[in-house]
């Protein structure tokens, strides 16, 4: 972590930072604050699973190959074969 990522407490690491708000209390520094925007993505949700892995730089190799991301290769192939496993149960 380079430089002062915290204006208030005037910490340098990420654990300097959680130490000073462990033991100050934000109200104390309110007019120090200032009002920021930000959307959140509440539609978005992650489910992870363990690959091994061998298995997981073998995916790594094809999804490049295919020029996108290891995340997209594996939920197309599993998109695709939940489709095939609902369809065979009908």
């Amino acid at each position: 972590m380079t430089g002062n990522k915290s204006s208030i407490s005037k910490a340098d690491s990420y654990e300097k930072i959680g130490e000073f708000w462990d033991t100050h209390d934000v109200t104390d520094y309110w007019d120090q604050t200032e009002e920021v925007e930000f959307e959140v993505d509440i539609d978005s949700q992650k489910t992870y699973f363990p690959v091994e892995t061998s298995l997981s730089a073998k995916m790594s190799a094809i999804a490049k190959a295919h020029g996108v991301s290891t995340e997209t290769l594996l939920n197309l192939w599993i998109e695709r074969n939940v489709a095939e496993e609902l369809a065979i149960k009908k």
